[in-house]
């Protein structure tokens, strides 16, 4: 993603993300936005906070799921096995809301094709989920995919925020001949890539549809009825079953239960059982 507008001046997300990345608290981020811009456009005038986190493909458009999606993902951010082949990739970033502000917790589900171009349908070889730490900050890796017919070299993910809505998107590779020839390729969703010695290294910075004031990230309101077993800081288990509001759920992967993880708003992580 392109952290520059088509001025020139660093955009007020790139600012927060610089700041994420040297371990600054959001507040202090917000606070710091001026010298940051300073020091990030070499002695330019920094420029005005805005209002929403608008760097001109905001929030991040969705994409087709494809044919090949499959639930039940195992948690992990390695989808490197013993003897993988293929060109090393590591994909990082930040899943902010629509303020600018990093947002803890966002479930994101990756599924790739292997060097080849084939997906695996009867495993979860280069399938798996993690969750965005206390700073909103993701990191996976795994290897460039191969070219699936018809299509350009491409990542898929979904993301969901507590209690929101589930973003279903895809990620691109710039300098791909075929981004020019592939029906579904959208620029916005491109990666910034670099080469570090043989492998290489992508970072992209989602945008979710989530509401934010200028104070710290809002709890996400729980939906549905409360009462049931199922309980805030339990940690789950694929298979494990819960109560929740009258009904009954099985857990789809696992994961350590928060507010706004209810059964009824994840789809992604329970399913009436």
């Amino acid at each position: 993603m392109d952290h520059e507008t088509s001025t020139g001046h660093i955009t007020r997300k790139a600012v927060l993300r610089a700041a994420l990345a040297a371990g600054m608290a959001a507040p202090a981020v917000l606070m710091g936005v001026p010298a940051l811009a300073r020091t990030l456009t070499a002695g330019e005038a920094a420029p005005a906070l805005t209002p929403a986190c608008d760097d001109g493909d905001d929030p991040t458009p969705p994409q087709t799921e494809g044919p090949y999606f499959k639930p039940n993902s195992p948690r992990r951010t390695s989808l490197l096995e013993s003897g993988t082949p293929g060109i090393r990739l590591t994909v990082s970033g930040y899943v902010f809301g629509l303020a600018c502000k990093p947002i803890p917790g966002v479930l994101l589900d990756f599924w790739q094709a292997d060097t080849n171009g084939a997906y695996d349908n009867s495993g979860f070889r280069f399938r798996g989920h993690q969750f965005t730490d206390a700073r909103g900050a993701f990191a996976l890796t795994t290897i460039v995919p191969g070219l699936y017919p018809g299509r350009t070299r491409h990542l898929h993910v979904k993301l969901q925020a507590p209690g929101r809505p589930v973003l279903t998107t895809q990620l691109y590779f710039p300098n791909e001949p075929r981004n020019n020839t592939d029906t579904i390729f959208d620029p916005r969703l491109l990666m910034t890539v670099r080469d570090a010695g043989g492998a290489r290294e992508a970072a992209f910075d989602f945008v979710l549809n989530v509401p934010q004031d200028p104070g710290p990230s809002p709890t996400p309101s729980p939906t549905g009825t409360p009462g049931g077993t199922w309980a805030a800081g339990t940690a789950y288990r694929a298979g494990d079953t819960v109560t929740y509001g009258g009904p009954g759920y099985v857990c789809l992967q696992a994961h350590t239960a928060q507010a706004g993880w209810e059964p009824p708003n994840v789809p992604a992580l329970w399913r009436v059982g």
